[in-house]
């Protein structure tokens, strides 16, 4: 009986995380159209059937270009509670940090989001890094985040172009 019970269990979580994607999906549609207000109550609609790690970040996201920074910074410490791999809102939170002038705080979020095991674009925490050490005039440092950011991702030409500004000025 209790195996029914748990698969029950599993197989209602497996439906309502779907729905959550479904409507992680249109609030996601709604921001890439520039439509962050209805994001938000998607993304917001999206958690409350499932809560999930991207829901809780694409909802921050949409929040920090309304300059909701303090908010956004709070989706992205949900997101960690909800998955700790996902490495996304640890960029997110050390990218928030440099938009409030917080560079030393953000150094650790960044440093977590390349350890994290479940993130695809570990090429911006490298970016964001070497941004703080170009800032802060450690431009060596900043030079092999941003070649470390193009190892990563070739497509990501600004992390060559800010490379090869800084190569220029260390010749």
């Amino acid at each position: 009986m209790s195996d029914e019970i748990g698969f029950e269990n599993e197989l209602q979580a497996q439906m309502l995380k779907e729905e959550a994607v479904r409507w992680w999906r249109m609030a996601y549609q709604a921001q890439t159209d520039g439509r962050l207000e209805e994001a938000i109550r998607l993304y917001t609609e999206s958690i409350e059937i499932y809560p999930t790690a991207e829901a809780y970040t694409f909802r921050g996201w949409a929040k920090s270009f309304l300059g909701r920074l303090d908010e956004a910074i709070e989706d992205c410490h949900h997101a960690i509670k909800v998955d700790p791999e996902f490495g996304n809102p640890y960029n997110d939170i050390g990218a928030y940090l440099i938009q409030k002038g917080d560079d030393s705080g953000a150094i650790p979020w960044l440093e977590k989001a390349l350890r994290a095991q479940r993130y695809d674009c570990y090429f911006y925490a490298h970016f964001n890094l070497g941004r703080i050490y170009e800032k802060h005039g450690k431009l060596i440092r900043a030079m092999n985040c941003y070649k470390a950011a193009y190892d990563e991702n070739h497509n990501y030409t600004q992390a060559l172009k800010a490379y090869r500004r800084l190569q220029s000025r260390l010749s």
